[in-house]
């Protein structure tokens, strides 16, 4: 994988009920989730911009912005301007449905 795969540029929210192991699944926001206090999600588009979503006050999402950029197959470094420390995921599978991480950073 020399490029994204196109899958990836949406936004995107934690479906931890499907968590296995290390990875971490995720779900576009128009999935049917079922009922949670709040979910943390990202969003990725094609010109290197990258957004956070970590839960905020009363489980309500944050917005912390940022860049991705692909390290080599399969990994992404995102860097968030010195606000918060980078960090490097794996992408085990994206396609339309779903979008499943693992955080080697």
């Amino acid at each position: 994988m020399r490029e994204p795969p196109s899958g990836l540029f949406r936004s995107w929210l934690h479906s931890y009920e499907e968590d296995h192991e290390d990875v971490r699944v995720y779900r576009p926001d128009d999935f049917p989730f079922p009922p949670a206090r709040g979910r943390r999600g990202m969003e990725f588009a094609p010109d290197g911009a990258f957004v956070d979503h970590p839960l905020g006050r009363g489980d309500a999402p944050g917005a912390v912005p940022g860049r991705w950029r692909l390290v080599s197959d399969r990994h992404l470094a995102l860097s968030f301007g010195g606000s918060r420390p980078d960090r490097e995921l794996e992408i085990v599978r994206c396609d339309e449905r779903v979008l499943q991480v693992r955080r080697l950073t």
